[in-house]
């Protein structure tokens, strides 16, 4: 038995009690250099452990005694106190429990398609450049292609990809490795990082991943990090994990608990019979609890990190509990190896993280232990979520644009643009305010490069466009019928579009100001043209009738997914047209997960910021506007229950009200020229602004966050590079606001743009601004 060192009881002027060894913990030395003091933050070490004590919630001590036994890290004590009182026992003898499942990553038929059409030859580098991010990949999928769902034109191909090694269908068995974590630690290293210690166990192997477990604890909160950081040398690894604790001792009052998608708190007191693999929960907000005495534990994942992109949000059940034996269980968060089997049409879609060589993968679960209920561990740990809501911010609107909702067919069907679907319900109870559907329109006349097909006015495709174009019609007006009847001074609804293959190339949205109609240019139609019940229609035939249709009616255009999906390959290749750099093109739609690598420090990290950089270099010396970032979904319909807060971002614009639905004039502007910033919700940048000039200016932005705040960053180029400053921010607790002054040299720079970023990899990013010459 040891007592705390005087240097804890110092550093949180509280006494910490007496703590048992166990017989059986090795002599595993633990490097100190790294550690210095904090006040509210201590740790200790001796051969049979490590201590950490920390001031957790307001009123809280929080203390961790870990020990390494048969070479495996034991959780040998986890307690709080409040105040001055006794110490709560949470967690006695439990280890971290992580699993992996690998397969191999393939791009896809989607992905390739517009590629061939520019003309770009399927070169090793090329393949190599987007095989990382597809999205209509699913490397567990056994199946033959025919047998995958009804997309099977974007999926990858069935011969394979011979000249940049890519195999063929199907997938084979000997690809997917199933393994669970294995211990082999021989030390640690204890660091002190601004408010925060982490702990390092060299010594793990989890599949194809070798490294470390890591535990973050962060001052002023009671949720620890604990993650292992892998690393793989083998090529094109696609995996998905499960994560939590192991070993927790099952007694009188164990129990676990959560929330069903209906929003009923479910339990189980463990007295069934043991487990033969962990059983699912379809739990509410990704959320878990297990109860002992007076304590307990929730696990919850990283909240957007975790998911790769779907075509649906639909609940697979991300928690888990498995009763190991009549005496322990464990709990945790879990993914499944394929989509919801009631989305038949979606299994192709299941495309995993991606793994590069060498990168330090992130598999995280995080933890909160708290005193009382299971239902109070979720309740707080729901906090940093904002209880999946998003922030409502005066003088702010929260929209968010591109979801797949079939409105306008769902509403014919239905027969009236009155009935309200279940899809507005779900969004507008998470403090969305704007949405933006989007009714997908196939044009006929372009391949997927823009460019016009060699047969689009043979007899047979014009007979084809006039048939399509009446019924085009007809549902864009439901859609815009639909859009006004459902709004209101404080729910708005744009009636909005998709082109695929149209003369942009790519995928190209359309966000109109007020209800606009358009169709297909047939031979020798005229460009505009009124027609009853829709007043006047453009007849779209080339890029230059789609823009002049854009700036009449001052419309906007963006870019969805781009460098994926049908985008492959965009907007690289257009961006020295005219119309790409039209004011009216403001840029493209993000979201993460279309190449979601585990590594990811920032939402989206390898495709869409660089993307961004990209455009402003390619923009710094033309006389227009830099591009834009606005957020996007990618989902199709939704419902109350489903995990729409997890699958997306949001778009936050400084409007001082909502526009009626004829005329969204005023939102379209913000979004073109005003304040407006893409963020997953936790992290909030109401201000912004470049002051000073040249060596004297300076980067000012007001942040606020829930999950402790990791790091800003100040990114700029020069019309030909990009530089980046990051300031580190882990002296910030969670739940905080700080107003930020860095220190910038605007010489020899075009552009600079502010980024915020924490610990769960959540963040905000702001549009990049001109440096004044």
């Amino acid at each position: 038995m040891i007592s705390a060192s005087k240097t804890v009881i110092l550093a949180l002027g509280l006494g910490l009690g007496v703590l048992a060894r166990p017989a059986a913990a090795q002599s595993v030395i633990c490097d100190m250099s790294g550690y210095k003091p904090v006040d509210g933050l201590a740790a200790t070490a001796d051969a049979n452990g490590l201590l950490v004590t920390w001031a957790a919630d307001a009123g809280q001590t929080a203390r961790l005694q870990i020990a390494v036994q048969n070479g495996a890290p034991l959780i040998q004590d986890l307690s709080l106190r409040a105040g001055d009182g006794a110490w709560t026992q949470v967690v006695s003898g439990a280890t971290p429990d992580f699993a992996v499942v690998s397969g191999l990553r393939r791009m896809s038929m989607q992905q390739t398609a517009p590629l061939k059409d520019l003309k770009i030859p399927l070169t090793k580098e090329v393949i190599d450049r987007y095989r990382w991010d597809p999205f209509w990949d699913a490397p567990l999928d056994l199946r033959e292609p025919d047998k995958m769902g009804g997309y099977a034109g974007s999926i990858p191909p069935k011969e394979g990809i011979p000249a940049a090694g890519q195999p063929g269908f199907p997938r084979s068995p000997s690809e997917i490795q199933r393994a669970s974590v294995s211990y082999k630690i021989s030390g640690c290293s204890v660091r002190t990082e601004g408010a925060r210690i982490v702990v390092d166990y060299p010594g793990v192997e989890l599949g194809v991943f070798s490294g470390l477990l890591r535990y973050t604890i962060f001052r002023g909160t009671n949720m620890i990090r604990q993650e292992v950081i892998g690393k793989t040398t083998k090529e094109w690894v696609a995996y998905k994990y499960d994560a939590g604790l192991k070993g927790l001792a099952i007694g009188d009052t164990s129990r676990v608990a959560w929330r069903d998608t209906a929003n009923t708190w479910q339990e189980y007191k463990l007295r069934g019979a043991v487990n033969q693999s962990s059983v699912p929960l379809r739990a509410a907000n990704r959320l878990v609890a297990a109860q002992q005495g007076g304590g307990s534990i929730s696990a919850f994942p990283p909240p957007h990190r975790f998911f790769w992109s779907r075509e649906v949000a639909t609940n697979v059940g991300y928690n888990y509990y498995r009763k190991d034996s009549p005496t322990s269980y464990g709990i945790g968060i879990r993914q499944n190896e394929h989509e919801d089997y009631n989305f038949e049409l979606f299994q192709a879609n299941w495309s995993l993280y991606s793994a590069r060589p060498g990168t330090e993968q992130l598999i995280t679960v995080f933890l909160y232990p708290a005193i009382g209920k299971a239902e109070d561990a979720v309740d707080k740990s729901l906090a940093f979520t904002n209880g999946d809501r998003y922030r409502a911010l005066p003088g702010y609107q929260v929209m968010n644009h591109h979801y797949h909702m079939d409105m306008a067919q769902r509403l014919q069907k239905e027969g009236s643009p009155d009935v309200k679907l279940q899809d507005f319900v779900a969004m507008k109870a998470m403090g969305l305010n704007i949405i933006s559907p989007i009714d997908s329109v196939q044009v006929t006349l372009f391949n997927e490069s823009g460019d016009p097909m060699p047969d689009a006015n043979s007899a047979e495709n014009v007979k084809k466009r006039q048939e399509s174009n009446g019924k085009r019609l007809a549902l864009h007006k439901m859609l815009v019928d639909g859009a006004r009847q459902h709004s209101d001074d404080s729910f708005l609804i744009l009636a909005n579009e998709e082109v695929f293959r149209g003369p942009l190339g790519g995928h190209t949205d359309i966000l109109f100001s007020k209800p606009t109609y358009w169709d297909e240019r047939l031979p020798g139609q005229a460009a505009e043209e009124d027609i009853k019940g829709y007043g006047k229609v453009y007849h779209i035939g080339s890029a230059d009738d789609l823009m002049t249709m854009v700036t009449k009616e001052n419309a906007i255009i963006s870019m969805p997914h781009p460098r994926s999906k049908g985008s492959t390959g965009f907007p690289d290749a257009v961006k020295d047209r005219a119309y790409f750099n039209h004011p009216n093109y403001i840029g493209f739609g993000a979201r993460w997960g279309m190449g979601l690598d585990g590594s990811e420090r920032r939402l989206c990290e390898y495709r869409c910021w660089p993307l961004l950089d990209d455009l402003s270099n390619w923009m710094a010396d033309k006389d227009i506007p830099l591009k834009r970032v606005i957020s996007i979904s990618e989902v199709y319909g939704q419902s109350p229950g489903d995990d729409i807060y997890g699958s997306a971002p949001v778009t936050y614009v400084r409007l001082a009200k909502l526009p009626p639905p004829e005329d969204v004039s005023p939102l379209i502007e913000a979004i073109k020229t005003g304040y407006i910033f893409w963020t997953s919700g936790e992290v909030l940048v109401p201000n912004f602004e470049l002051q000073g000039k040249g060596r004297q200016s300076k980067i000012v932005a007001d942040v606020s966050w829930t999950f402790p705040l990791e790091f800003v960053e100040v990114v700029w180029g020069d019309g030909k590079t990009t530089g980046r400053q990051i300031v580190p921010a882990t002296d910030l607790g969670a739940f905080g606001t700080h107003h930020f002054e860095i220190p910038f040299d605007a010489r020899g720079k075009k552009w600079v743009r502010f980024a915020a970023w924490d610990a769960a990899s959540n963040g905000a990013v702001v549009q990049p601004v001109r440096i004044p010459r």
